[in-house]
């Protein structure tokens, strides 16, 4: 063998050891504070042989090698970050509050803690009433048949009770956290097929129902809930969930600009308001409402989700409107996704999709259910997967969905900028500067073998090796 042979050889044989595993448990990792030079890393494999395990340190060098670059510039900046998460239903405030007092204090603090043993979820998104993963349908102002309450002088928080009292727990250990609300369908009294499955909004009911979200926001504020931001309709272009509602680009533009927009305002009601909340394949959907000066000028943004269409849709909308924010919103992982498959394609899509699109969040779906995928209403999601399963009282098990928003949320706190950073070979990134100065860098590889490549910043290199169909999260 040649001398530049060995050479070569030396250089990826001491990133492959660099790059091995220590066997060492979440619950044991060490800070991510790192001495000058050196790269801390955690790795999850799609194997699910390490997830989200601490790996040995790298260190920069100035020796040359002939391995592709991941090249990070900070002098590039893009978005700030809001933070990372999941909904917190009602099923699974539900089934977390099964758990024996001490597990759910300790499930709570690991989910939002800034600790060692903490992910530190950043973001929560709420149901405004029920979503499809409460065990029964209900709006806070539910009436006989027939009946109508124009005034709202029915309107109730009452089944939200139990949430809220979660919500304060969350807040108690972290006041910072930042929520977003949709309801999944008006009162049914307000529809014009009177059901709480599709159907749309009566425009006599515009007004109502605009009073109706500040009654959410304003009975929330006195629990000490702040909600940061609404959309007026989770997936408005899917009627056949329950709850449900039809709402079409041109109903959401005219209940903005003549209802729910000047009635913030007339109520001096600071929280965003949020189009869209649907698929990435209907930009139009968004584009048709910002076009419209009267609306837009209410509006703080849009929202999707990716069951459908390409993640680029978010930097379609993002070219058109650049002063309007993006967010994402909802993922689910089913019951007969596999973890490999959903670790790589969430990560790839979800997080990275979603930032390097100018997403100021990303959000998988449900926080937590039990191990037959309940609650739900009757018509609701009979597969979707929370990022917990809860087991009996004392067990709980943490799913894909878990690790996908942990390799984030853990190491990039809520504004946090996103930075430049180049793609490689089936290797695909995404990197940001945290308020403190640390940059952080997400991988995740879609090649099934390993890839050695070099993070390469301000002119010096970290040789690192990165196994197949894995995500991993470097800091420094």
């Amino acid at each position: 063998m040649k001398l530049h042979g060995l050479y070569s050889f030396f250089l990826k044989s001491t990133a492959l050891l660099l790059s091995g595993v220590v066997l060492l448990s979440l619950s044991s990792c060490k800070s991510s504070v790192n001495t000058k030079g050196q790269v801390q890393s955690w790795l999850t494999k799609g194997d699910e042989s390490i997830k989200l395990k601490q790996q040995l340190p790298l260190a920069f060098v100035n020796t040359a090698n002939n391995f592709q670059n991941i090249e990070i510039d900070d002098t590039q900046k893009f978005q700030y970050i809001d933070g990372f998460g999941f909904t917190l239903t009602g099923g699974s405030v539900e089934v977390m509050n099964r758990l024996s007092p001490a597990k759910r204090k300790a499930l709570l603090n690991e989910l939002f803690g800034k600790g060692e043993n903490s992910i530190s979820l950043s973001y929560l998104r709420l149901s405004i009433g029920a979503s499809d993963l409460d065990s029964e349908v209900f709006s806070y102002n539910d009436l006989p048949q027939g009946e109508t309450d124009l005034t709202l002088s029915k309107f109730s928080l009452e089944r939200d009770k139990e949430l809220i009292a979660m919500l304060k727990e969350i807040l108690a250990i972290n006041p910072k956290i930042k929520i977003i609300a949709a309801p999944w369908s008006p009162p049914v009294w307000m529809k014009n097929n009177g059901n709480s499955k599709g159907g749309s909004l009566k425009p006599e009911y515009y007004d109502v129902y605009a009073k109706y979200f500040v009654k959410y926001i304003q009975g929330m504020q006195k629990e000490g809930i702040t909600i940061d931001a609404i959309t007026p309709q989770n997936e408005p272009l899917h009627p056949g969930n329950n709850p449900s509602l039809l709402m079409p680009s041109d109903q959401q533009r005219d209940f903005i600009k003549q209802s729910l927009g000047p009635v913030f305002k007339s109520n001096m009601i600071k929280t965003k308001i949020v189009v869209y909340d649907h698929n990435c394949n209907k930009p139009e959907y968004v584009t048709n409402i910002l076009s419209d000066s009267e609306a837009a000028k209410y509006i703080d943004g849009s929202a999707f989700h990716l069951y459908e269409g390409d993640i680029s849709a978010l930097s379609t909308v993002h070219n058109a409107f650049p002063d309007k924010n993006l967010y994402f919103t909802e993922q689910w992982t089913g019951a007969k996704g596999t973890f490999n498959e959903d670790l790589n394609w969430h990560t790839k899509n979800v997080i990275i999709g979603s930032m390097r699109n100018w997403s100021k969040i990303a959000l998988e779906w449900n926080l937590a259910n039990d191990a037959e995928y309940k609650p739900h209403t009757s018509g609701g999601c009979t597969e979707c997967k929370g990022a917990i399963t809860v087991s009996d009282k004392e067990n709980f098990t943490r799913n894909v969905a878990y690790y996908i928003i942990a390799h984030t949320s853990k190491f990039v706190p809520v504004n946090s900028q996103r930075i430049a950073s180049t793609q490689g070979d089936n290797l695909s990134t995404v990197a940001f500067k945290t308020p403190d100065g640390k940059t952080v860098l997400i991988v995740q590889n879609s090649n099934s073998a390993d890839k050695t490549f070099n993070i390469k910043y301000k002119q010096k290199t970290a040789p690192v090796t990165i196994t197949g169909s894995s995500v991993a999260t470097y800091i420094f």
